[in-house]
């Protein structure tokens, strides 16, 4: 076989981009944040969280405008894996739904300088439940091979790639922001989010024993690159292939990955959350054991996620089941929302 080749990743490549934010994203807020004021945009972020409201942008033509010019999925996008990885998705929707709450969201958080951006925001540290039914909410609607068709996904997440740019206006105007963490939710940390929620997901099915396909994997791959093409992340950092997607992880991790108090922060609120979804106390440690057991020992002591090797063993010999699914309820996504986003 031939090997398949690989883009290098070098720091030369990468420094670059930790002082470029969205160009795009980042002119539109600049050009209605006089008029909203603070309080009109953070009414504007309530509206860009909701993914079924989508027309208040009608009232602010340059947000209008936005949507209509960015709103086509990029060109290297190819349909038959889109739809390839949206029945992927709802294959091991439940087992995704567990990886992005133990695996993915922790994952990011060991990046110390991306996570700034996170721990300065009030609602990831106070309100960390409805955070993460958000996230779950984003992910769950853009797996609706219906609203690829009829054109309402790209606009979902534009509307996420707006509400990082108030994010970056807000994070980069105030006075504890720190110029050594990069720019404000910059290319490089969205590459590495847009790896979370694609490539690790994919090594925690690999780590679950859950049984995938190249081809599947490949295509999971590619439908979130479509996705960081419409979020707004360059070409050049998105991930060709599997071997790609590892040799930029790696790269990342190497450049990125240190202990934090943000990140360790985050860490303990997400952990708390989980925690409380246990049916009995009993089981509380399990989603410390399912955390360890994913992210290492390496990346969880660097978490300062705690030990619990009762719990660890067990979840050492259950891989193959999907454990906590048996142990509660995850708070990504309700039991509702599940019931409510089926695959037609």
């Amino acid at each position: 076989m031939k090997p398949i080749p690989t883009r290098a990743f070098t720091d030369e490549l990468l420094n670059p981009y930790r002082q470029r934010g969205d160009r795009a994203a980042d002119a539109v807020v600049a050009e209605i944040a006089p008029k909203l004021g603070h309080e009109g945009l953070g009414r504007f972020m309530r509206y860009l969280g909701d993914f079924q409201n989508l027309s208040w942008s009608e009232q602010l033509p340059e947000v209008q405008a936005f949507f209509q010019e960015h709103s086509q999925v990029p060109v290297f996008a190819n349909q038959a894996q889109m739809q390839a990885a949206v029945a992927f998705f709802w294959k091991h929707s439940q087992q995704i739904a567990l990886l992005l709450g133990c695996y993915s969201l922790p994952y990011c958080y060991a990046a110390a300088d991306g996570a700034q951006v996170l721990w300065f925001s009030e609602r990831i540290k106070n309100d960390t439940f409805k955070r993460l039914e958000e996230t779950g909410t984003f992910v769950f609607e853009i797996m609706q091979e219906r609203d690829w068709l009829n054109g309402k996904n790209p606009t979902k997440v534009l509307k996420i790639r707006l509400m990082h740019a108030v994010v970056r206006y807000f994070a980069s105007h105030a006075k504890q922001w720190n110029n050594a963490w990069g720019v404000p939710i910059n290319q490089e940390d969205m590459a590495g989010t847009n790896l979370a929620f694609s490539y690790i997901v994919i090594r925690g099915l690999r780590k679950l024993e859950i049984a995938t396909t190249e081809a599947e994997e490949e295509a999971y791959l590619h439908f979130w690159s479509v996705i960081g093409a419409l979020l707004g992340v360059e070409t050049e950092l998105l991930p060709l292939n599997l071997r790609e997607a590892y040799h930029l992880d790696r790269a990342i991790c190497r450049r990125q990955f240190k202990p934090s108090d943000a990140g360790t922060g985050l860490t303990k609120a997400l952990t708390k959350v989980l925690q409380q979804q246990a049916p009995e106390p009993a089981l509380r440690n399990f989603p410390l054991a399912q955390m360890r057991f994913l992210l290492g020992n390496d990346i969880a002591n660097l978490l300062n996620i705690p030990k619990v090797p009762l719990e660890e063993g067990v979840v050492k010999f259950t891989t193959g089941i999907p454990l906590l699914k048996l142990l509660f309820s995850p708070p990504r996504v309700s039991t509702a929302t599940l019931e409510k986003y089926q695959r037609f």
